[in-house]
Parts: structure tokens; sequence; C-alpha cells
């Protein structure tokens, strides 16, 4: 990686006093915030307002306790559409989270759009989570005679989508390509960018941002993706919710993901063998049942909270700490990096870095960590190729400094070294 990095002490971490369980245990250094971050003091009062508050089913009653649910979850839903650039609230989808996003993404647009021949550009290198539903896409359209085509693509050097691999498989089929916009074990940054202009008008491009979203700024316009995934408790939010994006150009594509209450389906004239299903209307014909207020307003609080430290900042802060991490990373001997940003041709990083230590098991690098409070991920990271299972990853935020990092990279040396 060009040019030097910065010295540990100049990277400070940014609001760390706004996260109660770190300055509670101020021996803990976490390093796995790819996992999960951190939660700031703003998103658990927004939860605890929520429970504790009017609890009422939001939108479903004709009194100020239920309109005022609804209310807030309509302002998140606009907050939601400003935070990532997209047109409006109809584009803004609330889900249990990313999983579920790319599911209703294979299961509302896939099933009714995909037909026998077709073709999925995908990454066997990314999370399950972004393989797994295109896989039973494929098998469940099978059994009514649609063979559909799951073509890999490659990963470069520096954790990145291979634009010129992407671009030479795609073919008149291709109905749907699927990226990490960030990966979550090489850390590298992929926008397609490259393929702007030379995509047909029936290719459908999906983007993975749960790696993104709250690391740098977001924008799905600029992308020109038409779906895309954020998972809010990797945004600061709380488990359980997320967001998915659906351009307004695909709205007409889709078929309810949850028909039932809330989903704004109604029943449409007989057709042969009974009733149908009619009135497809967005957002609400994705979401169906009652809504998760508390994990919304958290997810609320959540972009208000990235909103006030600023994106711009984190970003930087980010990638000086991978810079360091890197930096000290590859001058430990018997340390391998995986691909990533020390790969990389220019200075990049986005807060992920995975190695593997020659000779000793990821689970037992991760447990020596441990007992000295340097908490990481370990094994296979839900990637669902295996040729990068037993490794170590770090991921770090906000709220780690330069001290953490060089404090984690001397105790591994130790480890690697064998000299514990």
């Amino acid at each position: 990686m060009p040019g030097p990095p910065p010295h540990p002490e100049a990277i400070p971490a940014l609001a760390r006093e706004q996260f109660p369980a770190l300055t509670a245990d101020p021996g803990v250094v976490y390093l796995d915030s790819a996992a999960t971050t951190q939660k700031p003091r703003p998103v658990i009062d927004a939860v605890t307002a929520a429970l504790s508050g009017r609890t009422a089913n939001p939108g479903r009653g004709s009194y100020p306790w239920s309109a005022g649910g609804a209310r807030r979850i309509a302002e998140v839903g606009e907050q939601a559409a400003r935070f990532i650039g997209a047109a409006g609230a109809d584009e803004i989808v609330f889900t249990p989270g990313a999983t579920a996003g790319l599911n209703a993404v294979a299961l509302s647009w896939g099933l009714a759009n995909l037909a026998d021949g077709d073709e999925i550009l995908y990454s066997p290198h990314d999370h399950t989570s972004n393989v797994y539903p295109w896989v039973r896409l494929r098998q469940l359209l099978a059994r009514s005679g649609r063979r559909v085509s799951l073509v890999p693509y490659a990963v470069t050097a520096a954790g990145e989508a291979d634009t010129a691999d992407i671009a030479a498989k795609v073919s008149p089929r291709t109905r749907l390509i699927t990226v990490a916009h960030v990966h979550h074990v090489f850390g590298g940054l992929t926008t397609l960018e490259e393929l702007r202009g030379r995509l047909g008008p029936s290719v459908r491009l999906c983007l993975d941002c749960t790696q993104s979203a709250g690391h740098v700024p977001l924008d799905v316009a600029r992308l020109g993706c038409d779906f895309a995934v954020l998972s809010g408790h990797k945004m600061f939010g709380v488990a359980g919710t997320g967001v998915l994006y659906a351009r307004r150009r695909v709205h007409h594509e889709l078929t309810p993901f949850l028909p039932g209450g809330g989903s704004g389906v109604r029943l449409a004239a007989d057709g042969p063998g009974g009733p149908c299903l009619g009135g497809l209307r967005m957002p609400d014909g994705l979401e169906g049942g009652t809504p998760d207020l508390p994990g919304i307003s958290a997810l609320g609080a959540a972009m208000d909270f990235i909103d006030g430290v600023g994106l711009e900042p984190i970003a930087a802060h980010n990638q000086a700490l991978t810079r360091f991490l890197v930096e000290r990373l590859a001058g430990l001997p018997g340390v391998t990096l995986l691909p990533g940003p020390a790969w990389a041709a220019c200075p990049v990083g986005y807060g992920i870095v995975s190695f593997r230590v020659d000779g000793v098991r990821s689970d037992d690098v991760g447990f020596a960590l441990s007992s000295r409070g340097f908490y990481v991920r370990t094994g296979s990271h839900c990637m669902a190729g295996g040729q990068y299972d037993d490794s170590v990853r770090v991921s770090v935020h906000a709220y780690n400094a330069g001290y953490e990092v060089e404090r984690f990279t001397a105790f591994l040396a130790l480890i690697a070294e064998g000299t514990l």
C-alpha cells in the first residue's frame, strides 16, 4: 500500500464516550464491528422510549397513540431515503434485516420475472445471505420448468468484484448482477462504475450494502442499483431491523412478499380456481405484518447519530485505521493477509482486514486475543465458498483508536512468534 500510514496517536476515536458498553469496560478493544456495531446512547434511548411510552400498533387504530407510531415510521422512511439517496420513501422497505431483504428480492422479483434460460451473476465468495437466496430461487424455478443459471464471477486481489470478469460473462440472458458493495471479509469496495452504460435495460443490479452503510457516504442513485439492502445492527442500530431499497422502475415487476395484514394487498376478482391478489402498493406490499416500531425508531436514531458525527469523518477515520492496521500486520512474520486493502493499488480502507497466522487455528488465535481483551471474528465468516475458511477478521469503526490497533498488533506478534 503506497504512502506511509498515519501515526497511531493521530487516529483518536470518534465519539467513543457515546457507547456505554465501551465506557463501562475500558479493557475491551472491540474489533468485530463487521459482525455488529456497538450501540450509542441515543439508539438505546430510542428503544427505551418506544417500549416505555405510548405503545400501540402503528397505523391500525384511529387513536393518537396508533397514529403517532405510524407517523414515526413514515418519518424514518423519509429519513432513510435521504440517507441513501433514494428518490423517495416509496423506495424504502423496512425488513427484519439484510438477509430478509435479499430473500425478498429473490421471491418478490425473481419468481415473477425470471424465465427459462435466464442468468444471475454472483460471487461465490460473498456472504451466504447474498448467495443462498439465489440458489434457493434457482431450485424453486426449476420446479416449474424454468432453468436459471447462477454464473460466478471472480474477485480481485484487492478484494473487489472483478469487473472485467463480470463484463466478459454478461450475456443476452443476464437478468441480475448481485454484488457486495463492501466485502464483509476482504474489505474491498465495488461500485461497478466501469460497467455503467454497458448493461442492457433488462439487467437489474442488486447491492449488499451491509458493510458500507454507516461507513461511507451511500448514494443508490449514483450507484445505479435497482435493489440494495442495509442491516440496522451493523450501522449502530439494533438487530432485527433493516432496509431494502427498491428502485421505482422495478415496482411494477414486484409481487407481494408477505401478503397479509398491513401489506396493502387486496383480493381481486376471482380467476380460474379462486380469488387472486392485486393492488400492490409500495412499500407496503413488501412489508406486511405489524412493523417493528422500536427497531425502526432505533434505526432513525442511528442515522441521526451517524449524521451528527459525519459520514466523511467516519470514512476518513476508518481508512486511516485500516491503513495503519495493514502496515502493522504486513510486518509480522507468519501472518498472511487475505485479499483486500493490503493488495490494492492505491491507499484505501473501509474498516475490514482479514488474515491467517501460519500454523495456528483461527479459533485459537481468537481465544488468545480475547484473553487480553481483543475481540475479533474467527472462522469462515458466513462466507459461502470454503477457500478462505479458518481466518481472522478485524473490523474497526468510529469508536476505535490508533493506539488500540497498535496494542492489538503487538500482542498478535507474540502469538505469531509462538512466544506466549
